[in-house]
């Protein structure tokens, strides 16, 4: 059924019927700055020394006036992944992946397959292509990977399944498996795994490229490497598929400072190993906090716990915002649920001490 049209002024142009029917997506991004961001799930204590001096190093060379070259980035890049570097994009964050992937496989009406709560992004780019989108549930009360559910959905009209492992905001997480079950039983549809909380998690699908040409990984650099401003990320799969990828994708979509900021990022493993033993020391402290103020959550295999506050969701997180911590309300697609990003010990501790003040009042 075609969406009402909008009233416009004589002669305006009226959007796509896609667009209509589009649900803006407005994620609340100002003032942010000098405050506690345990909101979206970033690395809360930035990025490598590594990385800031090799930007700096990037920028004596000269390199703005000169469209990017990603020649050096991508083998380093291939190489830190152990893939060949024909079998990747750099991507403009997760975000264009996602938008490559459903322009390069998807045509209206087309039906792709997701779960539900997930990133709000893989319903918003499939809607953009005019695609049918359906959802399956996590399972109502513990949140579990519904597996068989999701099995049971796939026919041979879906053509694309779009999977975060672990999953945002829900925290929950799947084994390789799982996925392939799914690889198998969606052989004609084009299956993106999502790992942007790879790093925290520890599963991954990378190795099983070569076994399914339908398999698509992605990867960010946003989260546990802190260059959530870079806008960068990787899009994997086997090279035939890259080719056509490429196709459908800006030539320059990823600016210089962004691919050289990535390239360093992945050289300074020992960074990347402090802050995810750090952010998980984080997580089981605000599991013991949040179950000795009696208030209900969610296991998480992410750098973020997902708790429950009941009809006290958003005055908390509001309460906190004018306490200078961030944190993420859910009760929109998760009644009553809050979302916070772990961040180090001391900042958990911190985050616990406001919301014990709050909860107590």
């Amino acid at each position: 059924m075609a969406a009402k049209r909008p009233d416009l002024p004589p002669g305006a142009l009226a959007p796509r019927e896609a667009v209509l029917r589009m649900r803006p997506y407005s994620p609340p991004t100002a003032g942010r700055l000098g405050k506690l961001r345990l909101d979206f799930n970033e690395n809360t204590v930035g990025a490598s020394g590594h990385v800031i001096r090799r930007l700096r190093e990037a920028l004596d060379q000269g390199l703005l006036p000169v469209y990017p070259e990603y020649g050096d980035p991508r083998e380093a890049l291939a190489r830190h992944f152990k893939v060949t570097s024909d079998s990747f994009l750099l991507t403009n964050g997760t975000d264009e992946a996602i938008q490559v992937l459903i322009n390069t496989y998807i045509d209206d009406d087309d039906v792709v397959l997701t779960l539900s709560p997930s990133y709000a992004m893989y319903r918003f780019y499939a809607e953009l292509a005019g695609a049918r989108v359906e959802e399956v549930p996590y399972r109502a009360g513990n949140l579990a990977f519904p597996l068989e559910e999701l099995l049971e959905r796939i026919t041979d009209s879906t053509r694309a399944v779009l999977i975060a492992n672990p999953n945002n905001p829900t925290g929950t997480g799947t084994t390789r498996a799982n996925l392939e079950k799914i690889l198998t039983r969606a052989s004609r549809a084009a299956v993106l795994i999502d790992e942007a909380y790879f790093e925290f998690f520890g599963v991954t699908m990378l190795p099983l490229l070569e076994d399914y040409p339908n398999l698509f990984v992605s990867r960010t650099f946003s989260k546990v490497y802190g260059l959530a401003a870079m806008r960068v990320g990787c899009l994997f799969s086997q090279s035939e598929n890259v080719e056509f990828l490429h196709k459908a994708q800006s030539p320059y979509s990823v600016n210089t400072l962004a691919a050289v900021a990535a390239a360093a990022a992945v050289e300074d493993t020992a960074f990347v190993e402090r802050y995810v033993a750090e952010s998980l020391a984080a997580r089981e402290l605000l599991y013991v906090g949040l179950e000795r103020l009696g208030i209900p959550y969610f296991k998480s295999q992410a750098n973020f716990v997902l708790f429950q506050a009941g009809d006290r969701a958003i005055p908390i997180r509001d309460e906190l915002r004018r306490r200078g911590v961030l944190v993420r309300d859910r009760s929109y697609e998760l009644p009553g649920c809050v979302r916070v990003t772990t961040g180090t010990r001391e900042q958990a501790r911190r985050f616990l001490e406001e919301l014990e003040r709050i909860w107590n009042s």
